[in-house]
């Protein structure tokens, strides 16, 4: 598999309202019973009545309505556009329209407007449900170092809460670099070692030991001249973000909370990559259970040689390593900047071909953990092909389904049926669970929204079997 893929030419937030007397209701279709039942031999979604047994009708018709809502075009861009217009800024207007968006899809897709809530809200979903909790402050992007200082106490906050729910509830905390180190600072940094890749004799003095990020394969236009060195303030903000890292790394280290490291634009890949690579050298210490993860974006061209090139190093530094697999959401934005700069999108060109790469790289990494290797994989999917696969692949693997080594993931609100599925066949399945205030969440939420919009969008399987069960139970089958 490392061989065909150095060949290969070519792979956030659901927020709850929060009850002055108690903890949040709970909106992913909530669970009155998790039956623990003997697991499914095999990956069945076609049962609807089994997938949503314990479903209240409520929770059915609720959550229902909200895919259904972000599955009509017009309507999601309308919302978009008002989000982003100057009508937002009319005190009035803002207030009616967030407490319309907070009571519908904040509620839908997102944890809590605060860490506590947050905590409540897995709790309250794995004592229901059985799938546990990603838990992720939804602050995404710091332009400043005041700015990171701030985000960087958040995260803890987060950790914090991760510390008071049982082990079985929680699956990890997630930080975005982007938002604990500026951005200006991060496209520095990843133009200074995209230079240093194509020119290695180029000294960057400032770098420290990590795995490799790049391939023959990525893509390197975003710097075609020499970048100026950082200067000495750059330097100094670069350390005070490694600190930023090393505070919340070693915070999980001390509570064995796993921390996944959320990937982004290409621009910035680099130095995501560099700052993930180097945290898990320094604190997955742990052989049989890595504390760092890196996510792999598979609609990228490179993602499956910078794979193998990254564990292969693990490997030979003897370092446990994580990874969480993603196909990938930056899809537009990636092409418009190429094409401006002259260059073919460093997403693979159809979608068949990043199909093709995510279940590549899921079966290199299942194979990896299936042998003992230091390996923590978590598979971030909502496409049921690829839960078939992987279901398929552990049971002919005989990976233990339990042991930590291999879990599913889904986006809390999103793919429920494929969760729930993926549950009854005996696997561990996360809902990554955003939380923050409303405000914050917008770009969020109108990213799940574009991404249920229209009839065979990632919605649709739950939108179908929802209302077949709705169905089902008003006329007494």
């Amino acid at each position: 598999m490392a061989n065909r893929f150095l060949r290969r030419p070519n792979l956030m937030h659901r927020f709850s309202t929060v009850s002055p007397i108690g903890p949040p209701t709970t909106t992913i279709p909530e669970i009155l019973s998790f039956d623990q039942s003997k697991p499914d031999v095999d990956l069945d979604l076609s049962d609807e009545a089994r997938l949503f047994a314990s479903v209240s009708i409520s929770n059915l018709f609720r959550s229902t309505a909200v895919l259904h809502a972000t599955s009509i075009g017009p309507m999601v861009d309308l919302g978009s556009w008002l989000m982003s217009s100057k009508l937002m800024d009319a005190t009035f207007t803002r207030d009616l329209v967030l407490r319309l968006v907070k009571g519908t899809f904040y509620d839908h897709f997102c944890a809590g407007e605060n860490a506590a809530a947050a905590a409540r809200r897995v709790k309250n979903v794995y004592e229901s449900t059985g799938l546990k909790g990603m838990l992720v402050y939804g602050v995404e992007h710091a332009e400043d170092g005041g700015a990171c200082d701030n985000n960087i106490q958040k995260f803890i906050e987060t950790v914090e809460a991760a510390e008071t729910l049982p082990t079985s509830h929680l699956s990890s905390v997630v930080v975005k670099i982007t938002a604990i180190c500026p951005m200006s600072l991060l496209k520095r940094v990843s133009d200074l070692l995209r230079w240093q890749y194509k020119n290695p004799n180029f000294k960057l003095p400032w770098k420290l030991n990590s795995f490799p990020v790049f391939s023959g394969l990525s893509p390197l236009y975003h710097t075609t001249t020499e970048p100026e060195p950082l200067t000495v303030e750059e330097e100094q903000e670069l350390e005070k973000a490694h600190e930023r890292i090393k505070s919340i790394c070693l915070r999980c280290q001390e509570s064995n909370v796993p921390l996944l490291i959320d990937a982004e634009d290409t621009i910035l890949q680099p130095a995501i990559d560099y700052m993930a690579y180097w945290s898990a050298i320094m604190f997955n210490s742990d052989k049989d259970r890595p504390i760092v993860y890196n996510t792999i974006q598979a609609y990228l061209k490179d993602a499956g040689e910078r794979l193998h090139l990254a564990l292969r190093e693990s490997e030979k530094m003897n370092v446990p390593i994580g990874f969480k697999l993603v196909r990938g959401a930056y899809m537009s934005s990636e092409a418009r900047l190429a094409d401006s700069l002259g260059y073919k999108s460093p997403v693979h060109d159809t979608i068949q071909d990043t199909h093709d790469c995510y279940n590549e790289c899921m079966t290199f990494l299942m194979e990896k953990a299936s042998n003992g290797s230091g390996i923590g994989v978590i598979l971030a999917t909502h496409n049921t092909d690829s839960g078939k696969l992987g279901a398929r692949k552990a049971s002919e693997l005989g990976i233990d389904k339990e042991n930590g080594k291999i879990e599913f993931a889904q986006l809390y609100g999103m793919s429920d049926a494929l969760s729930f599925g993926l549950k009854r066949a005996g696997f561990n399945v996360s809902k990554y669970m955003p939380y923050g205030p409303v405000e914050t969440a917008v770009p969020y939420l109108i990213r799940r929204a574009y991404e249920n919009r229209g009839m065979m969008s990632t919605g649709a399987l739950d939108r179908q079997l929802m209302r077949m069960e709705l169905k089902r139970r008003l006329m007494g089958w």
